[in-house]
């Protein structure tokens, strides 16, 4: 049955580019956290326990932090995990260079908390990425550390293998940095190359919820300038979640230079819907180490935590939503039909998708090959 789209309403707001879907989840989520009072805003990053310290050492946290007998109880009775990607990054010398990792950890841990005052606590592993790629005008900036995009992505792919392997078939990639295409690439060869049945998504975070980074909106503590790199922005969400790694007194301000192409290229969330992303190019403008040696894109002095509040709550509650929709239509040890999202017959696949352990169960690793795989 084709769907009629010719009656398709949206929510409008009074930014003239930002509307929202009418009759989704997602779209009247969006709509109601764009018209929540700063006191509701405030409601919800408490019911995340946002601001709070890091967790990458706090015993219960990840999986790597867990005892295993511990892990396994919350395995089965939510199978789901997020995977968070940072990197190490130059990111202006007020800011830290592991700010991508703990804006995208602190984010995924108040995920966690919430969900386990649901009764149904997810599951975070360690990122498998503190250092990432990087796009081509990042080359020869110190303190950003670059990996090869096959780097990247073999990372990725045996990560989630090994992630499945363990009994977690639904897997959220929390991408927090500007190698998003590599991740993709990773997504779709884990499929390619094995065939096994999960359900996997990759989330940008900040283009997930751009419409609550867009400057001069009706807000109150509204963005002054447009979402690009170590800018108001991204220094905004760091003095909310980690303002102890943060130097506010040495915050400078710096913008690019460019030579072609100006309003063909969008931001780093995509927020003015411009024919390209900002990765389809390069060479109409100047390297960050010629250009913005600051490593910084923008004007970071504008930030204040409150701006990043809205945000915040936005993602928190975007990816509960995700997390929500998953948990259930596929309970724990439920996936779609393995025939229909693979080439392989539920009948091969029924020991490997047993507990890990228990009474005829089966590794990956002893999985037969198909496809193009076969003789590999």
């Amino acid at each position: 049955m084709t769907k009629n789209y010719k009656n398709k309403q949206w929510h409008s707001t009074s930014h003239p580019r930002i509307s929202f879907e009418k009759g989704t989840k997602v779209g009247e989520l969006k709509k109601k956290l764009w018209y929540c009072s700063d006191e509701e805003i405030d409601e919800i990053l408490e019911m995340y326990g946002i601001p709070a310290p890091s967790e990458l050492g706090k015993a219960g946290s990840y999986i790597q932090t867990t005892p295993r007998k511990a892990q396994v109880e919350k395995r089965r009775n939510n199978d789901i995990v997020f995977i968070p990607i940072g990197c190490t990054e130059h990111h202006g010398i007020h800011a830290n260079t592991g700010l991508d990792t703990f804006m995208v950890t602190q984010i995924l841990e108040g995920v966690r908390r919430y969900t386990k005052k649901q009764g149904k606590e997810c599951s975070l592993t360690f990122p498998p990425l503190n250092y990432g790629g990087h796009p081509y005008h990042h080359t020869g900036m110190p303190g950003t550390i670059i990996m090869p995009e096959e780097v990247v992505k073999e990372t990725l792919i045996y990560t989630m293998l090994g992630l499945w392997d363990d009994g977690y078939r639904k897997m959220i990639l929390v991408n927090n940095h500007g190698h998003k295409w590599m991740i993709e690439s990773a997504v779709q060869e884990f499929f390619k190359r094995f065939q096994l049945p999960a359900i996997v998504m990759a989330v940008e975070w900040h283009r997930a919820v751009r419409e609550f980074f867009t400057p001069e909106n009706e807000h109150e503590h509204s963005f002054e300038t447009p979402f690009i790199h170590a800018d108001e922005a991204e220094t905004a969400v760091a003095q909310l979640l980690f303002p102890d790694m943060i130097d506010m007194s040495c915050a400078v301000e710096a913008w690019p230079e460019s030579y072609l192409f100006e309003g063909h290229y969008d931001n780093s969330i995509d927020a003015y819907g411009r024919p390209h992303t900002w990765s389809e190019g390069q060479g109409h403008q100047a390297i960050e180490r010629k250009g913005t040696p600051e490593g910084v894109v923008g004007n970071p002095k504008l930030a204040t935590p409150e701006k990043a509040k809205r945000p915040i709550a936005a993602i928190l509650k975007y990816l509960t939503l995700v997390h929500d929709e998953i948990y259930e239509k596929y309970p724990p040890g439920k996936l779609p039909p393995v025939d229909k999202i693979t080439f392989r017959t539920q009948e091969e696949m029924e020991p490997y998708l047993k507990e890990p352990l228990s009474e005829g169960w089966k590794s990956v690793h002893e999985l037969r090959p198909i496809g193009v795989f076969e003789k590999l």
